[in-house]
């Protein structure tokens, strides 16, 4: 199992408990690394310092008993931010009717790149409405294709963002 994967099946459930999603766990340069915790908290409300803190100082006390990380390493806890990573299947329905960037692990259709409007999940298969030779085309990506996918920032992105910010994550005012 890659370092990644351990940690993240280390520190998911202690996140959880604690109101919060792992996004992304990633361990990243040689020499010095640094272990990236990317989180958000299950309310959909805002992922605050002291929000980062909270697991900054929880993580810690988790990889210290654990020591999956062999030498030295710098701890990163982060919000996803507005033009988040997509990364579950929850994610792309979540998103649907927003701009998105993906990429396949290989070719498929002769592309591996798309940008598009995302159109959510049939099944286990991503849709993507983007431009192609023949015009605007609707793609079907099977979610175990994809390599990486990301939210692209966008003025309908940053609506939608300041009214989720308005409300409580649940569509109520705060």
């Amino acid at each position: 199992m890659e370092p990644a994967a351990r940690i993240e099946e280390l520190i998911a459930p202690s996140l959880e408990h604690a109101g919060f999603r792992v996004i992304r766990v990633k361990l990243v340069g040689s020499g010095r690394r640094t272990l990236q915790i990317m989180a958000e908290p299950f309310d959909g409300g805002p992922m605050t310092v002291e929000s980062c803190a909270e697991l900054s100082r929880l993580v810690s006390a988790i990889l210290d008993v654990e020591d999956p990380i062999s030498g030295t390493y710098m701890l990163e806890v982060s919000s996803p931010g507005i033009d988040r990573p997509l990364v579950s299947p929850e994610d792309f329905d979540r998103f649907s009717g927003h701009e998105v960037k993906l990429e396949t692990r290989q070719l498929k259709d002769g592309r591996r790149r798309y940008r598009g409007r995302l159109l959510g999940l049939a099944g286990e298969r991503i849709r993507i409405a983007a431009e192609s030779e023949a015009g605007e085309e609707v793609f079907e990506i099977s979610l175990d294709e994809v390599a990486s996918a990301k939210l692209v920032l966008t003025d309908d992105l940053i609506r939608a963002s300041l009214t989720q910010s308005k409300t409580d994550g649940n569509g109520n005012s705060a």
